[in-house]
């Protein structure tokens, strides 16, 4: 059987994708920045009819069009979009592959002659695209650089055997050669494709390289091009079809259990966890309820989270009863096997992210916080905070100084200080007499940062133990005298010790 593939070529998917959704008169381009300016990425037939070209910046395309509509192209969402076409294209090929940015190559060998021939199939395909509202040329040829060439210049159908004839009168920047070798070609005089198939290879090779070389047999058949379709990723979904109607909560969480075993075992196949599990019920009179629950961390333990879906499946309305149950995964992270039953720190593990998705579940993740160790030796700045589901416990360094209090709070004033350290002092409206004091500890002001809470300059900190029992972490401005005025005060608390 003699092979034959398919090119689909999307001139201006990212436009077309884009007026689908939301349909423009006129001119209109999607926009791209690059260095300082803006270009423009994609545009539609009518903005091409103005003279306005890819790759020209958004000034001079304003210039040439006034009423030219723009938007921000969306890179992630043209992606998205070629994704879909190439699983669509699956009928018409059982393996289709991406090429480049806005093409789709299929291997259609044995197919054609369920459309009624390669032209039937053609048609078809171009009848399809043109309904869905995308502009699309396709060409089919017995190898990959013929088919890709003859769609990037009209389109067409090259006979078996008639390589060199079906695709000669193209241009040999067809060939997928870089601009620089298509220059020099056409400076001796080597513009098209049919210029090149009789030369000897080893000149060619040695004067433009051996990639012209490789592209021209890869076109006409004389060295392979594999077609290697893309492995589509694993959909983590499940459902039930149940043939009788149920209502009662342990019914549902019974069937939730069935296919949370089914959906975990998929995700221990592909060493994946969830983060987001959501099961969707669909009532008898077609209405529809759905329950959604994150997880701390990931997961594919079907009891634990079987528990979190307790509570929110007893709030549910099943109505006049529940047909059908579809449970997926939409938000999933690597996790690699683990050990059945676990250490007791596995285990505590395990307790403190069941703890973080139940509560998570009930104020919000973002709204869940730890405490992580920060590289700084000021006290305001000797942490961090950060959301527990998406961050993981660090260690406190090891570091040789004085022990921080358990209780940070903004600097407070001390009054009736006396000596160095103060033998009495008052603070919060209380006398407090000093029976024990260790330090100085002298902290500078990180000069890189301009915080105004220490515009006062480097401080000397002192851990107090008062006669009343509260342990104080007082400081000292040293740089600020105290005879510089009667009422200076340069002593004030920050913490208090347990």
């Amino acid at each position: 059987m003699a092979r034959r593939l398919l090119s689909i070529w999307f001139p201006r998917l990212a436009s077309d994708t884009s007026l689908r959704a939301r349909p423009v008169e006129g001119p209109f381009a999607l926009t791209h920045r690059s260095g300082n300016a803006d270009h423009l990425h994609c545009l539609n037939t009518a903005a091409s009819a103005r003279g306005l070209s890819r790759g020209m910046s958004l000034a001079d395309a304003r210039a040439i069009c006034p009423d030219l509509a723009t938007r921000p192209a969306d890179l992630a969402r043209e992606a998205a979009a070629l994704a879909n076409l190439r699983r669509w294209a699956g009928r018409y090929a059982p393996m289709v592959a991406t090429d480049g940015v806005d093409g789709l190559m299929a291997d259609i060998s044995g197919v054609p002659h369920l459309f009624g021939g390669e032209s039937g199939l053609r048609d078809d395909l171009q009848a399809r695209l043109e309904k869905m509202g995308l502009h699309a040329t396709s060409a089919i040829a017995g190898t990959r650089g013929a088919a890709h060439a003859l769609a990037r210049h009209g389109g067409g159908i090259v006979a078996d055997g008639r390589l060199a004839q079906g695709i000669g009168h193209l241009p040999v920047t067809a060939l997928r050669v870089d601009h620089d070798t298509a220059e020099a070609l056409a400076r001796v005089g080597l513009a098209r494709i049919a210029d090149l198939v009789h030369l000897p290879r080893a000149p060619l090779a040695r004067r433009f390289g051996a990639g012209l070389v490789l592209r021209l047999d890869q076109a006409l058949g004389a060295q392979a091009e594999p077609v290697a379709a893309e492995q589509d990723a694993p959909h983590f979904g499940v459902r039930m079809t149940l043939p009788e109607p149920i209502g009662k909560q342990e019914d549902v969480m019974a069937g939730l259990s069935r296919l949370l075993e089914r959906l975990c075992a998929k995700l221990a196949q592909h060493r994946m966890g969830a983060r987001r599990v959501r099961l969707e019920l669909r009532r008898v009179d077609r209405g529809t309820a759905q329950v959604e629950i994150g997880l701390a961390r990931p997961m594919r333990d079907p009891a634990r989270i079987a528990a979190l879906f307790a509570k929110d499946v007893e709030g549910v309305d099943s109505g006049f009863g529940l047909d059908e149950l579809r449970l997926s995964a939409p938000v999933t992270e690597p996790l690699a096997p683990e050990q059945i039953g676990g250490s007791p720190t596995t285990r505590h593990d395990d307790a403190l992210a069941d703890l973080l998705s139940s509560v998570g579940n009930r104020i919000g993740f973002d709204r869940v916080l730890r405490l992580l160790p920060a590289a700084s030796l000021i006290p305001e700045r000797s942490f961090l905070l950060a959301p527990a589901a998406y961050s993981t416990p660090e260690p406190i360094p090891h570091r040789t100084r004085v022990a921080r209090p358990i209780i940070l709070f903004p600097p407070e004033p001390v009054t009736a200080a006396s000596g160095t350290p103060p033998a009495s002092f008052r603070w919060r409206r209380m006398r407090f007499t000093t029976l024990r004091a260790t330090g100085p500890e002298r902290i500078t002001p990180e000069w890189w940062f301009d915080d105004p809470a220490w515009r006062s300059g480097l401080r000397d900190y002192w851990r107090i133990e008062t006669q009343e029992g509260p342990r104080l972490w007082l400081f000292q401005t040293p740089q600020t005298p105290s005879w510089a005025s009667p009422e200076a005060q340069n002593w004030y608390v920050q913490g208090e010790f347990a």
